[in-house]
């Protein structure tokens, strides 16, 4: 089965043709500044060039209608007709406590979007326009949702609720529900293969890192808890996000620097975590260069951010009873040998020690544990878009068996 992976932006379409069947990936690309008169798509097909188009793409639909323009082109393309895209599959960010798994898209789905668009106003909007977009232009196609916070829908009460008035989570719903679920169910179920156990005996904490990031206790397959809350910016520090504060330090702020609600949210979510602390860059690459020049805002960065994981790898092996296994993954716990170092340092209490030849030389998914620990340290890179088309795969298939 040919599967197109959807993420939709406001602005942007990230995109992955994938067979289902080989799981491999026969085109990816980028559409981005959507809704400008040069807006840009860049198209990667399997064993051929890299091309790049500059056009005038003014909103979703005609953005889509570039992309299957080009997965059909004779010299980039990697089918004859559109009639060969089996599904489609959208990455979608929230689901609420609606959809505790992935769906097929129907009226009734689209209607519960909508219906959940206040609780991720920047996120649910263009995802819905992705979903509007490809019915415009293969109307027969099957569409399927898979939800950001569908894996996390299996917490408990005492790890998702806030210390609120619990009639505001009864009219509000607000808790915690969390986010890159596709991602911690991906590796979690890969490091379980990697160490040739079933998942429902493990106990396992995964990190993603990237600009982004967020950590998950997944005990038996299940995630019972995880650093995101009610909307991304709880949590770790992240890129431009705060993590974790006091919620008394937005009031304060506030008032001191005279600033709305939408421009208070802009400083925490947009010019706080490793920029904000570090007045550098948002790029972990950059802020380790800026350590090893000795630069003090930048250290004190790298040292919060490698803290905070720390803090959560101890919450988490205490709230499941214990660690298996520990997983990095995302652009940062992919590719920083220092970060993982940093973080498993002075963590042999918890079994939890590095080989630091095969740190610094990691396999592409691999066990970077030092011989005979008793806790895994793994880095795997994340598949969220494989993961996606499966499920996307497996609603369709079992469609066609009803």
């Amino acid at each position: 089965m040919k599967i197109l992976v959807l993420n939709c932006g406001s602005s942007s379409i990230k995109y992955q043709f994938i067979d289902s069947d080989k799981e491999s990936v026969l085109a990816k690309g980028l559409v981005e500044r959507i809704g400008m008169s040069s807006a840009v798509l860049t198209h990667e097909p399997l064993g051929k060039e890299k091309i790049r188009i500059v056009g005038e793409i003014l909103d979703h639909t005609i953005a889509i209608e570039y992309v299957i323009a080009v997965l059909l082109s004779p010299n980039h393309g990697v089918i004859k007709d559109k009639n060969e895209i089996d599904a489609v599959g959208h990455r979608v960010v929230h689901g609420g406590e609606t959809f505790t798994g992935s769906v097929l898209i129907t009226p009734e789905v689209l209607k519960a979007l909508r219906d959940n668009i206040e609780l991720a106003p920047l996120h649910n909007p263009p995802n819905i326009k992705g979903i509007e977009a490809v019915t415009a232009h293969l109307p027969a196609t099957p569409q399927c949702g898979i939800f950001d916070t569908s894996f996390h829908s299996a917490m408990p009460p005492k790890a998702y609720l806030y210390g609120l008035p619990y009639e505001l989570y009864k009219r509000y719903k607000i808790r915690r529900y969390g986010f890159h679920g596709t991602s911690h169910r991906y590796v979690s179920e890969r490091a379980a293969d990697a160490v040739g156990r079933s998942i429902n005996e493990l106990k396992i904490i995964t990190a993603h890192l990237g600009n982004g990031c967020s950590m998950a206790a997944i005990n038996k397959g299940k995630s019972v808890d995880t650093t995101m809350g009610f909307t991304p910016l709880e949590g770790l520090l992240m890129g431009t996000r705060s993590g974790d504060i006091d919620p008394s330090l937005i009031t304060y702020i506030m008032g001191k620097e005279g600033l709305s609600l939408g421009e208070m949210n802009t400083l925490l979510n947009k010019h706080s975590g490793l920029v904000g602390l570090s007045g550098e860059s948002s790029d972990m690459r950059e802020i380790e260069t800026a350590v090893a020049e000795g630069n003090k805002k930048a250290i004190n960065a790298f040292d919060v951010f490698i803290y905070r994981i720390k803090k959560y790898v101890g919450a988490y092996a205490a709230a499941m009873g214990g660690v298996d296994i520990l997983v990095f993954t995302g652009g940062i716990g992919e590719n920083s040998n220092l970060v993982r170092e940093r973080v498993c340092e002075d963590m042999s209490f918890l079994g939890i020690e590095l080989d630091m030849t095969k740190n610094e030389n990691p396999p592409a998914d691999g066990d970077l544990s030092a011989e005979g620990t008793k806790t895994k340290v793994f880095r795997i890179r994340t598949n969220e878009e494989l993961v996606i088309a499966m499920d996307t795969k497996e609603i369709v298939d079992s469609m066609a068996k009803n």
